[in-house]
Order: structure tokens, then C-alpha cells, then sequence
């Protein structure tokens, strides 16, 4: 089989570029696809009474939940958002490893 490749410049250079994309496949792809689905997954199990965290920071409870949005309950009031704003990864960083229960916030003393 190497000899083949050897002789036939353009069989080597497709083969080099299949298994090139086959590496970016197996190791950027696939990793990448497999984490979206956890993640609407994730959105998709919020429930009324869960605390969050949206991507960019801000710490709440939901206290309504609609097909498109969540409104969130904050110290300063509510806010609306969009389901896909929720990050799992902040969430179960900061409330723990599991979303299906409603968990209290922890209260960190100075």
C-alpha cells in the first residue's frame, strides 16, 4: 500500500487530506457536537424554582418558564431571557452538579 502512494503524488495528497479531516472529525467535531446536545438538554430540564446562571454572569431563579424564555427573579427585580442564554457549565460550578432538584444559593460569610 505505501508504494502505491509513493508513485501516484495526487492518491497521496487525498489520502493525507482525508485523514486530516478525519482527525479534525473525531477531535474538534464530534466533541463539539456532543456537548450542544448536553447543553440543550441541560435547558430543556430547567424548572420553575431552579437557580442559574446565565453566560454572562448574572445569578437568579426561575420563576416562570415559557417555550422561549425564562424570567428570572435577581436581587434587583425580574429579567427576561432566552432559553439558550442559561450555561450549564456556570450553573453546576456554582449550585452544584445536579439541576433536577432545587437547590438553595450559598451564602459565603466575610
Amino acid at each position: 500500500m505505501f508504494s502505491i502512494l509513493q508513485q501516484n503524488p495526487i492518491t497521496s495528497t487525498l489520502w493525507m487530506f482525508a485523514l486530516i479531516f478525519i482527525v479534525f472529525y473525531f477531535f474538534m467535531i464530534r466533541p463539539q457536537i456532543r456537548k450542544q446536545k448536553i447543553e440543550k438538554k441541560f435547558q430543556e430540564n430547567i424548572k420553575k424554582g431552579n437557580y442559574i446562571v446565565t453566560n454572562s454572569g448574572i445569578h437568579g431563579k426561575i420563576i416562570e418558564v415559557t417555550d422561549y424564555f425564562y424570567i428570572l427573579e435577581t436581587i434587583v427585580g425580574k429579567i427576561k431571557f432566552e432559553r439558550n442564554t442559561i450555561s450549564k457549565e456556570l450553573t453546576q460550578l456554582r449550585y452544584g452538579n445536579t439541576i433536577s432538584r432545587t437547590v438553595t444559593p450559598k451564602i459565603e460569610k466575610k
